[in-house]
This record gives C-alpha cells, sequence and structure tokens, in this order.
C-alpha cells in the first residue's frame, strides 16, 4: 500500500466517524421530544377530563342538597302531625276524665229524682200544720184520758219528726250535689221554670216569678227539675 492509498483510508475512517458522533446526540434526543408530546397530551387530557367532571359534581351536589332539603321539609311536617296528634290525645284525656266524673256525679240522676217525689210529700205534710196550731198559747191545758199528753203536744211532735226528716232527705241529697232553689222574685228562665199560670199581678213585672208550687232541683250545675211556678202577666 502506497502513502496515498494510507492518507485516503484516514480521511474515509475520520468521516465516518464523524457521521456517528452527529447521528448519535440526534438519535438521543429524539426520545426526549416524543416523550415531551406524549406528557403534554396527558396533561391535557386529565385537564379535559376534569373540566367534564365539574359540571357532574356540581350537579350531584345539588341533587344531595335538594334531597336534603326535602327530608327537612319532611322533618319539619312530620313533627307539626306529631304535636297535633299529641295535642288532639291531652283532649282526649281531659274530655275522658271530664266525662268521668260527670257520669259520677250524675249517676245518682234517676234515684234523686224518684227520691224528691218524697220530699215533696213530706214538704206538703210539714206546711198543712200551720204554725199556730203549733203554739203552746192555743193548746189545751187539759190531757185527754189515756194519754200522757195533749193533742197539741202530740201534733207537734209528729211535726216535728216529718221536719227532721224532711231535713235529713236534703242533707243526704246535699251529700250528692242535689240542691234546691226556689225562683220567686226572679224573672222566668225556660230552661230552669216550668210555667203552670199566668196571672196579671199589679205591681209586678210581667215575666216575673210570683209562686212556686214545686221548687226546683240541680245536680251540682245541671237542672234535675224544673221549679213549677206561676208567672205574672202583663196587665197593659
Amino acid at each position: 500500500m502506497n502513502l496515498s492509498s494510507s492518507f485516503q483510508l484516514l480521511r474515509t475512517c475520520a468521516a465516518a466517524s464523524s457521521s456517528r458522533a452527529v447521528s448519535r446526540p440526534a438519535l438521543r434526543a429524539l426520545p426526549g421530544r416524543v416523550s415531551r408530546r406524549y406528557y403534554s397530551e396527558d396533561k391535557a387530557a386529565g385537564e379535559q377530563a376534569k373540566e367534564e367532571a365539574k359540571p357532574q359534581e356540581s350537579s350531584e351536589k345539588n341533587e344531595i342538597a335538594e334531597k336534603l332539603k326535602a327530608k327537612e321539609t319532611e322533618v319539619t311536617d312530620l313533627k307539626s302531625r306529631l304535636q297535633y296528634l299529641q295535642a288532639d290525645f291531652l283532649n282526649l284525656q281531659r274530655n275522658a276524665a271530664k266525662e268521668k266524673d260527670q257520669t259520677k256525679d250524675f249517676a245518682i240522676t234517676r234515684f234523686a229524682s224518684d227520691l224528691l217525689e218524697t220530699v215533696d210529700v213530706l214538704a206538703i205534710a210539714i206546711k198543712s200544720v200551720p204554725h199556730a196550731a203549733l203554739s203552746p198559747s192555743n193548746s189545751t191545758s187539759s190531757t185527754p184520758a189515756g194519754l200522757d199528753k195533749s193533742h197539741a203536744a202530740y201534733l207537734k211532735d209528729l211535726h216535728t219528726g216529718v221536719d227532721m226528716t224532711h231535713r235529713m232527705l236534703l242533707q243526704t241529697l246535699a251529700k250528692y250535689h242535689v240542691t234546691p232553689f226556689d225562683p220567686t222574685g226572679e224573672q222566668f228562665d225556660p230552661n230552669q221554670h216550668e210555667a203552670l199560670y199566668q196571672a196579671p199581678i199589679p205591681g209586678k213585672e210581667p215575666g216575673t216569678v210570683i209562686d212556686t208550687q214545686k221548687i226546683g232541683y240541680k245536680i251540682k250545675d245541671r237542672v234535675l227539675r224544673a221549679a213549677q211556678v206561676g208567672v205574672a202577666q202583663d196587665t197593659s
């Protein structure tokens, strides 16, 4: 091999070596550019996905808020109904207790009504004997034969016994809240009085009770028997 051939071979090797050195950095730089492109695309896709997820997340929050509001409204409605039911129950308890007391108080209504006739008979028996006949001044001083006392003394004892019986009956009725009332002089009340007759009485206001044939009776505040009365009539 001559000198020119050797020099030519050296130049060829140097050129090849130079071309490989240039190509290698280029090849090394290529994957970096590809990687950066892929990273940018992934980042853009992620941001796009986040942007798309925002309306969906907002919609879910609004839906949850509406459900909570509906539940709160339902709870308020149920609480209001419960309060009404509680008030109704308390009223029912009070009414039941009141009815129980009234049933207890008025259980003797029929018995008391029947007993009033006996009281009336005793009252008539007492009134049938004038007080003047019971006075010792009008009694005979002599005692009839076979008797320990005079007729006036016996009559007075009878009157006293009947009067005591009448008082005891009224006391017994009072224990069960049965009380008499005499409306003489009061204004006529059809809810408490029964008019037997009317009569023109000068100086009396029309509608005034002028006479009581039978006194009335009440059991607590309820009329057990209306008073039988006479009423003043208009004289005009």
